[in-house]
């Protein structure tokens, strides 16, 4: 199911353990498309988070949302299913689908850093901090001498760092208000607040 993450909140377990927990938004999701095996070659399902106003949606996609109902999304995602007869177009997927103490893989992007360096992005310890020293928060060397004169492929270095697609498995689920379509889970999840996730039930477990 896709959802929003809405930020970090903390509660008590009946054991009294203190918990972090990430808030999100989850669902309801709508079905805008079924994929068989006979049509597409595999199983899955297309579905559909936020409504969006159709006038913001090219003909194409309003024409496809037409399929489902005519309600237009403004995010889609794509899931795998062992049997899609199971579901029909326009069927709304909720948070009851979860239940306290499942785990779940949780797909998102992580915030993102800009451009840094070796200490902020691979943490590097860095380098003296004594009279003379010209080496705090450089790489050092990246050479090979002279053979193979070279910087090998996926050297650590300077660059682009973070709004990558991060998956966090086994994440538990420890609370659930289905009247407000939310979902808690323990510990963090990768984005900002308000970004979107990726709720899934992991593969062994389905």
């Amino acid at each position: 199911m896709i959802g929003k993450k809405l930020g970090m909140s903390s509660l008590f377990t009946n054991e009294g353990r203190y918990v972090p927990v990430t808030v999100v938004q989850l669902g309801p999701c709508i079905v805008t498309q079924i994929k068989t095996t006979g049509t597409d070659g595999y199983n899955a399902l297309q579905v559909g988070f936020e409504e969006k106003k159709s006038k913001r949606v090219n003909k194409p996609m309003q024409g496809h949302f037409k399929k489902s109902g005519g309600t237009c999304y403004g995010y889609l995602r794509e899931v795998a299913v062992d049997n899609p007869e199971e579901f029909s177009l326009g069927q709304s997927l909720t948070v009851d689908m979860f239940q306290v103490g499942d785990r779940v893989d949780v797909v998102g992007t992580t915030k993102g850093r800009g451009f840094a360096g070796v200490i902020k992005r691979h943490g590097f310890h860095g380098g003296r901090k004594s009279h003379g020293s010209h080496s705090h928060r450089i790489p050092g060397s990246i050479g090979c001498s002279a053979w193979p004169a070279k910087v090998i492929k996926g050297k650590k270095m300077p660059g682009q760092y973070g709004n990558d697609r991060k998956t966090v498995s086994n994440v538990e689920i420890v609370g659930i208000r289905p009247k407000e379509n939310l979902i808690l889970l323990k510990g963090s999840v990768p984005g900002a607040k308000s970004s979107v996730v990726t709720v899934l039930k992991p593969k062994f477990s389905q």
